[in-house]
């Protein structure tokens, strides 16, 4: 379809922008500022800033910053006084503000949505590093229009009590039981870890605005050592999503017909084809299969055939990538190729990894990429959670026969398997999975997951060092743990 024959109240993104400093903080400045030089960017970059004023809504993910109402100190500067301002909180997906405009767009209940995200974590840790901080502009008992929050179980209780609350250990986990059910040796796993990230990671080196972008070789990934100290196995401090970064992006989002009001050139116009989630949200520890993601692989299905071509045919892929495993499941659900490097930014652990904001800042690189190669497709992923609410945004520079939005929970809840979960339990118990975590480099605690005899998941610790090294070389896979409350024993 040419652009001169769309619906008007079709939703087209006009304009991208980014905002950031060297991961060293040294800046000290404060998030609003980036999520300002951001949007400002992202006007500037459809050539319209007398649309600025006519910005209906403009939302913003919550971060580590304490504003309640953000989006209203960045509607003020950029002179957007009617907006309505909405705040997703942590555990609503980053593709949700994407869906939300559109349809409104598309109900003729919105002309123009700005989507920001940021975040100053850098700044904020060399600060505190100083003993000092850095100053957020106070908004008192300030309240958004809109404030969205996320329902469901991220994390079970269960977990929450057993102290396996971290990301870190709980994507350890999935790794782990991933390299088990693939029959993978440990030896294996880390090598595939490693050619993984060392693919990221020079990608990562081309990225003028990657954070860490030093060079590291696969070798130099694949195990802990001086730069890379050992955090829960496998995963040392390079595989994991680098928070601490000051970045910023922005998405300018609007209809067909207010592009066409503002003048904005064609060659700035790029489309939504498909924006899919599921809302469907099960914890870890409950998942019967915990190596797989059903929702994500039901979320993808809807993307490829309302795209009509397999994923893997997607030329420009940004998969979320804030630990290995994340990627490698995602490969594995969405049909994608195991061999390739899905990722134009590098990733989160070497383009930096701004929580809650990460899936805007690889939009902004993937938009330009569509925009170089107009015939082109470009699909970002979102994760939410822990593996918990799957998202997928594709888009192209040449108009869709139609927009997909849609939420697939229904359908992914039906071929989710989930078992009750407890903290507590007596007698044997057969290890699912597992992770060590470390004290000066040793193994020192496991965190370990298992299935007792009346079917029930258990979750719980054991501290036994030399257990705990086993477990660090994912030897305790299948094998029996006696349970006594909250804590195990080999």
């Amino acid at each position: 379809m040419t652009a001169d024959r769309l619906d008007p109240r079709t939703p087209v993104l006009i304009g991208v922008g980014e905002a950031h400093r060297p991961a060293d903080g040294a800046a000290g400045i404060e998030p609003l500022e980036l999520m300002v030089e951001a949007a400002v960017a992202a006007f500037d970059d459809a050539g319209v800033a007398s649309l600025r004023s006519e910005v209906g809504m403009i939302a913003v993910p919550e971060g580590t910053w304490s504003y309640p109402d953000v989006a209203r100190l960045i509607a003020d500067r950029l002179g957007a006084t009617g907006a309505r301002t909405v705040r997703a909180d942590v555990g609503v997906p980053q593709t949700e503000p994407l869906a939300v405009a559109f349809e409104r767009i598309r109900r003729g209940e919105l002309d123009t949505a700005l989507i920001v995200g940021g975040e100053a974590m850098a700044s904020a840790t060399v600060a505190r590093r100083a003993g000092a901080e850095v100053a957020e502009t106070s908004q008192g008992d300030a309240v958004a229009d809109e404030r969205w929050s996320a329902e469901g179980e991220i994390i079970a209780d269960a977990e929450v009590r057993a102290g396996m609350w971290s990301p870190v250990e709980q994507y350890a986990c999935i790794e782990n039981a991933l390299g088990h059910a693939e029959g993978q040796t440990f030896d294996e796993q880390l090598d595939d870890i490693a050619e993984l990230w060392a693919g990221f990671n020079a990608v990562a080196t081309t990225n003028p605005r990657a954070a860490f972008a030093r060079p590291r070789s696969a070798a130099e990934l694949r195990v802990a050592g001086p730069d890379n100290r050992p955090i829960a196995s496998p995963y040392a401090k390079w595989h994991v999503s680098q928070w601490a970064v000051d970045q910023a992006a922005a998405l300018l989002v609007c209809s067909v017909d207010a592009a066409r009001r503002a003048g904005v050139p064609l060659d700035r116009w790029v489309f939504p084809h498909a924006c899919v989630g599921s809302s469907h949200m099960v914890s870890l520890s409950r998942r019967s299969a915990l190596h797989r993601w059903p929702a994500m692989r039901v979320v993808g299905d809807a993307v490829a055939a309302h795209i009509g071509r397999p994923l893997s045919e997607v030329e420009v892929q940004e998969v979320y990538s804030c630990f290995p495993v994340a990627v490698r499941v995602q490969q594995r659900e969405l049909g994608l190729d195991l061999d390739a490097v899905p990722t134009v930014t590098g990733g989160m652990a070497f383009a930096g990894g701004p929580l809650n904001n990460f899936t805007y800042q690889a939009t902004v690189d993937v938009v330009g990429r569509l925009r170089e190669s107009p015939s082109a497709l470009g699909m970002v992923t979102a994760v939410s959670g822990l593996l918990t609410k799957p998202g997928i945004t594709v888009w192209g520079a040449t108009p869709p026969g139609e927009v997909l939005v849609a939420d697939v929970g229904e359908e992914a809840a039906s071929v989710t398997g989930v078992l009750d979960v407890t903290d507590t339990g007596t007698g044997p118990a057969i290890v699912v999975t597992a992770t060590a975590t470390y004290v000066d480099g040793v193994p020192s605690r496991a965190f370990v997951i298992a299935d007792l005899s009346d079917g029930r998941r258990w979750v719980g610790t054991c501290d036994d060092d030399s257990f705990a090294a086993v477990v660090a070389r994912r030897e305790a896979i299948g094998a029996t743990v006696h349970v006594d409350g909250g804590g195990c024993r080999p």
